[in-house]
């Protein structure tokens, strides 16, 4: 192999995980809201949730196709619409459920 097809191959690679970055920074906020259920507080959680669902579908409508990465399943109109309606859903539900002495 040589150093040209190394360097090409490195540089592909480094594109692949870039254009994941979206996903990456959606999943994190996911990590955040799966932390907050667990050590019980679940109604905040849930609205961290709803908050990752409508911030990929934010970057799923300003990013273009090729840099969505796994943010991108169907099209575009059908990614926006249901994590925006899934969001809007799952926020509603954590702010509207009463607490009952929890946090």
């Amino acid at each position: 192999m040589t150093a040209s097809a190394a360097a090409a191959r490195q540089s592909e690679r480094r594109a692949r995980i870039l254009r994941q970055i979206p996903f990456f920074a959606v999943l994190a906020v996911v990590a955040v809201a799966a932390i907050l259920v667990i050590i019980d507080r679940w109604r905040r959680g849930a609205f961290v949730f709803g908050a990752a669902l409508l911030l990929g579908a934010v970057l799923r409508a300003l990013l273009p196709s090729e840099r969505a990465g796994l943010l991108q399943v169907r099209s575009r109109p059908f990614d926006i619409g249901a994590m925006a309606s899934m969001g809007v859903l799952v926020i509603w539900l954590a702010t509207s459920i009463d607490s009952l002495g929890t946090a």
